[in-house]
């Protein structure tokens, strides 16, 4: 087996949970690394034939909730035909992007984001929305007191080096932990491989933390990464790093060159069809140019103010399920994939979430 990574092994892995040394479900889905078929999940009959079978499958103990303190439910104006639209995006969690994820709680509980707007859509890359008059001295809107200016530095987190980490053979049913430098409790569970990843194009690493969002490493640092539906802090040229008054989701290709430079404060998890369908911008870079262009935002709340808001679940990324999806997208072979790609992008494996309760909808064929 010291030939073998991670993904070849994730679904026996996951059943003999910690009987050999493996790589961290925070690496589990690691990025773009050569990975050869997996015997393991594609010879075996119980394992459902794709991912949305898969987690389809999931028992309700690999579902992980989400707080409603935790979500910013977005209401736009309504369609053409009357119909609402509401964006519900999750905050991420510490230690990534506190700051900016602060200031976010204070606009929102000052109502500072009801009555902006869309104001740029660039096509497979992101839509944007802020004060439509934040440039124009005299006419932008009043910032609540209070917020934070943020350090570039708050870009990315730093954990101890692997070889620092103080790391022990697992426990009774724990995996070995990569501790934190003091500053916040440990966040991401990190399991040894006989050999390490290759490098991506951006990061050393790359994977889900146990909280399930999405972040690459390179060293002692860490960071979260752009993915589809992720939500970001649209600031001015350094140091500038941006208030979170304008923020903008992905709707593209992963822009993956705008890791460390620009904060990524969550991500979309219901709704995003609202942005990704509007008509792009019609002036330099995707923005509008006239206020007919424009979606208006009616009202931005937290989740926990939000009457009859459903409950939310995403799928745990230290589950068995979890482990199998991932592996099943990097390994697929069935009636229409007739080549395994032997690898996978972090970004092309999204975490699932949901309603609580509910089926999952496909993510991704």
């Amino acid at each position: 087996m010291s030939g073998s990574i991670v993904l070849d092994l994730g679904h026996q892995w996951w059943h003999d949970r910690f009987m050999r040394k493996s790589l961290t479900s925070m690496f589990l889905a690691g990025l773009a690394t050569v990975l050869p078929p997996s015997p393991l999940v594609a010879e075996d009959a119980a394992v459902p034939a794709t991912p949305v079978e898969i987690v389809a499958a999931a028992p309700r103990s690999d579902w992980a909730g989400i707080a409603p303190s935790d979500l910013v439910v977005m209401d736009l104006a309504p369609d053409t035909r009357g119909q609402p639209r509401r964006v519900v995006i999750q905050l991420m969690p510490a230690p990534f992007s506190q700051g900016w994820v602060g200031n976010i709680r204070k606009l929102v509980a000052a109502h500072w984001y009801d009555g902006i707007a869309v104001v740029r859509v660039q096509d497979n890359y992101v839509v944007q929305w802020g004060d439509p008059d934040g440039e124009v001295p005299g006419k932008a809107k009043a910032l609540p007191a209070g917020l934070m200016a943020v350090p570039e530095s708050d870009y990315v987190s730093v954990y101890a080096e692997p070889s620092q980490a103080g790391i022990e053979p697992p426990m009774a049913g724990q995996p070995e932990s990569l501790a934190r430098n003091g500053m916040h409790p440990p966040l991401v569970k990190v399991r040894l491989l006989d050999q390490p990843l290759p490098r991506d194009s951006y990061a050393s690493f790359t994977g889900h933390s146990e909280s399930g969002w999405p972040i690459a490493l390179d060293g002692s640092k860490i960071w979260p990464v752009h993915c589809y539906g992720m939500v970001g802090v649209g600031r001015n040229i350094a140091p500038d790093t941006g208030t979170g008054a304008e923020l903008y989701a992905v709707i593209g290709q992963a822009p993956r060159q705008l890791d460390r430079n620009i904060a990524l404060v969550g991500r979309v998890i219901e709704g995003i069809e609202h942005l990704s369908s509007l008509p792009r911008g019609t002036g330099p870079l995707g923005f509008y140019q006239t206020a007919d262009e424009r979606t208006p935002i009616v009202s931005v709340r937290m989740g926990d103010k939000v009457p009859d808001l459903p409950a939310y679940e995403y799928l745990s990324t230290e589950s068995g399920s979890f482990a199998a999806y991932a592996d099943k997208r990097a390994n697929r072979k069935d009636e229409f994939y007739i080549q395994p790609a032997g690898g996978v992008d972090v970004c092309n494996v999204p975490v699932p979430v949901r309603r609580a309760g509910a089926e999952m909808k496909a993510v991704g064929k």
